[in-house]
């Protein structure tokens, strides 16, 4: 995981544990006032958000205590790794887009942040600046050509 990666899952587990922990408990509490909880929607629902709300706390901390923190800056070389930020070209559409190479809970494909585990991250890796690829997706086969590689954080 990168270390930007690792912070966005930090903040994500402070605020849940400050913030929507305590809310979830707040509308717990209001809702066991309004007496029968049988038949109390808004006690079922509170009650449900909280145990998502659980759930992904423990899920954090358990990825948290176990990930491994790259720094990317510190990764040298001309060919494609982990924590690469590639510059590629469709060579269908001649349309450029640019890449990081990340773990799959830090991936967000609209910021540019790819999993390791996507096709296209398979497909790169070990590849150099000038190289062409070729990927299978969904939509078909499409192919790219490598212009810049760069290690960034």
């Amino acid at each position: 995981m990168t270390a930007a990666g690792f912070i966005r899952l930090e903040k994500e587990l402070k605020d849940l544990k400050g913030k929507s922990r305590p809310a979830v408990i707040q509308a717990i509490a209001t809702a066991r006032e309004h007496g029968d909880l049988s038949e109390n929607a808004e006690y079922s629902a509170a009650k449900e958000q909280q145990s998502l709300i659980e759930g992904r706390i423990a899920e954090l901390a358990d990825k948290l205590g176990r990930s491994e923190i790259i720094d990317v800056a510190s990764i040298t070389g001309s060919t494609i790794k982990f924590g690469a930020t590639i510059q590629v070209v469709d060579e269908d559409t001649d349309e450029e887009t640019s890449y990081q190479i990340v773990g799959e809970d830090e991936s967000n494909i609209e910021e540019g942040r790819l999993s390791i585990r996507a096709p296209l991250a398979r497909a790169l890796i070990g590849k150099e600046q000038g190289d062409s690829i070729e990927v299978i997706t969904p939509g078909g086969s499409k192919a790219y050509e490598i212009l810049d590689i760069k290690y960034i954080d």
